[in-house]
């Protein structure tokens, strides 16, 4: 009788010890598995080319256009071809958002300012990062826009890529804070990154 107690017994200290050493290498085995995951992330180079494709807001149908982004030497290039725009200048901004869930534009929030500084011109020292000015529509409606700014970044946490691109009603006056007053929003896009 006392040998299939013993036998039990040691049966179920088996069991027992073999429970412990899952539960011991469960978390080593979790490590190890993160580790070999975290090992296969690609770290991708950064964007050197970026572009916007401008959708109309409501109303304002005839306003559309592509705005490039190129990373050049001292800044980055910016060239833009806007159609359908009312003879004469219209304020032009990076946003803080790349939200188009709106019919008016106002979902791309205000301009993108990381340094928190106040609203100019696209040349003044004190600027937000997303105040390039004016783009200027001839009689046809037709605006092109080239212009090196130093002050926009590309990549990393104060570049433009997802924010959003806001081409306006009335000019940027440079002047009134926080928005040039530039009035309604004509049209709005997203900045994605593009082939190099």
């Amino acid at each position: 009788m006392k040998r299939p107690l013993t036998t039990l017994f040691l049966a179920a200290a088996a069991l027992l010890q073999l429970s412990c050493a899952i539960v011991v290498r469960e978390p080593e085995a979790e490590h190890e598995h993160g580790a070999a995951a975290a090992s296969t992330v690609a770290v991708l180079p950064p964007v050197t080319k970026a572009t916007c494709v401008m959708h109309a807001t409501a109303g304002n149908e005839t306003v559309k256009g592509v705005v490039k982004f190129t990373q050049a030497e001292g800044g980055v290039m910016i060239e833009a071809r806007i159609e359908g725009l009312k003879p004469g200048l219209h304020g032009f901004h990076v946003h803080e958002w790349g939200d188009l869930d709106c019919l008016d534009g106002m979902c791309t929030g205000g301009h993108f300012n990381p340094t928190a500084e106040a609203h100019g011109g696209p040349d003044a020292s004190i600027r937000h990062a997303g105040d390039l000015g004016n783009l200027e529509a001839d009689a046809s409606g037709v605006a092109v826009y080239k212009r090196l700014d130093t002050r926009l970044k590309l990549n990393g946490p104060d570049g433009i890529l997802g924010r959003g691109l806001v081409i306006h009603a009335n000019p940027d006056d440079f002047t009134t804070q926080p928005t040039g007053n530039a009035g309604a929003r004509l049209a709005t896009g997203v900045i994605g990154s593009a082939k190099p």
